[in-house]
């Protein structure tokens, strides 16, 4: 048995206790979450901690299978260049791209992270995986915009989530901008019935926006550039979300990842829809791609669940989602770490739906246990850091 106290205990089903108290047993399982010691607690079984202990991190947008681009690609470029440079650079050999995936599957471990929500376009990281501390739900990406293509992609995606299963994953469009009409139609027909989670980038660029309402922008250069034929695709006069979201299944929790240029008028469209949506926030990567942060303001208390992601060593710094929160809270001072620290926990996990065992400190789950410390009063510095305890 172990038995912490500190400054603050979060348990996020509950308000944070000061003076906190959490009981695990060997293996992690929460026994007790209190605000003072059991009367016969042993004095040499407690460690006294400053900070805020909360549940283990849930980083629903990652890519593990891209940790070796690493400071390949320069940052504020944009999405269209980075697009680009993401294809020119990912190919590696095996063990270079093993070697830094395992690597970054430690870090994350290390950061307090466990479990991730891991978009996968090889099997690179299978056998990482069954090896990992951490959970992962693995998302199978389709990539096809051309529609005489969707079915050999759908295929090929279906053959490649055989590889994963039994493992938790599932398949999933890449984006508006990389996904057919027809392509969306096998996905929606496949994710009718069973489990497949959604995980979707969404709007990181102006440029995607400007694509979908006139046909116009950055992305016909890329078209151009891949040598892709798009005479098909007609302006939709709406964004993209907006187009996409009556194309996408009611059966399935989907996940909204980035929505950097998300506005309100499509955060209402997609109220009006029958869909379980979710939104994911990376600002580490947005910031190191666009130079841009999404107006998170504008998603509070519209009733969805929020989350957090790293995405990518290409894209970030580092595999932290506390980082993640720092910037949040820097960028907008009126979120709270209680706030932020449920995007990171419960949120998370129930998008995975793995919120009966992790999220939250209450008897009986194993969530991990975090301690944040360097705050200032409750809220982060640069000087906030986490430790895993458990």
């Amino acid at each position: 048995m172990k038995i912490f106290i500190a400054d603050y205990v979060f348990p996020v089903f509950a308000a944070p206790i000061k003076n906190g108290v959490v009981t695990v047993d060997d293996d992690g399982t929460v026994i007790s979450v209190a605000n003072i010691p059991s009367p016969d607690t042993k004095s040499s079984d407690v460690q006294h901690l400053k900070g805020i202990i909360c549940p283990g991190f849930v980083n629903t947008h990652c890519h593990l299978e891209l940790s070796h681009l690493k400071k390949k690609i320069s940052s504020h470029g944009g999405l269209i260049d980075f697009i680009k440079n993401i294809q020119s650079v990912r190919a590696a050999d095996a063990s270079v791209i093993t070697d830094a995936a395992v690597k970054a599957d430690q870090e994350m471990y290390d950061n307090g992270i466990v479990a991730v929500g891991d978009i996968c376009n090889s099997n690179v990281t299978i056998p990482i995986k069954k090896q990992s501390k951490i959970y992962y739900h693995s998302f199978v990406e389709a990539f096809g915009f051309q529609p005489g293509r969707a079915e050999e992609v759908f295929n090929n995606a279906l053959a490649l989530l055989n590889e994963f299963k039994p493992a938790p994953s599932s398949i999933t469009p890449h984006s508006p901008y990389s996904v057919s009409k027809e392509l969306f139609r096998l996905i929606k027909k496949y994710s009718e019935t069973g489990r497949n989670l959604l995980s979707i980038h969404n709007q990181e660029s102006d440029e995607e926006n400007k694509f979908f309402r006139y046909r116009l922008g950055g992305f016909l250069d890329l078209y151009a550039h891949f040598g892709m034929d798009i005479t098909f695709f007609k302006s939709q006069a709406r964004n993209s979300v907006q187009s996409m979201i009556p194309l996408l299944t009611n059966k399935q929790e989907i996940l909204l990842v980035h929505n950097t240029c998300t506005n309100l008028k499509d955060i209402y469209f997609i109220k009006r829809f029958d869909r379980k949506v979710h939104f994911c926030f990376c600002p580490g990567a947005n910031l190191y791609i666009e130079n841009k942060l999404p107006k998170v303001e504008l998603f509070v208390d519209q009733g969805f669940n929020l989350t957090l992601g790293t995405d990518s060593l290409a894209s970030n710094t580092k595999l932290c989602i506390l980082n993640e929160m720092r910037i949040l809270q820097e960028k907008f001072p009126s979120l709270s770490t209680e706030r932020l620290i449920q995007w990171a926990t419960i949120n998370g996990a129930k998008f995975l739906g793995i919120d009966d065992d992790k999220g939250t400190i209450e008897p009986g789950k194993t969530p991990g246990l975090n301690l944040i410390t360097g705050l200032d009063g409750l809220n982060f510095t640069s000087d906030t850091k986490v430790r895993r305890l458990i």
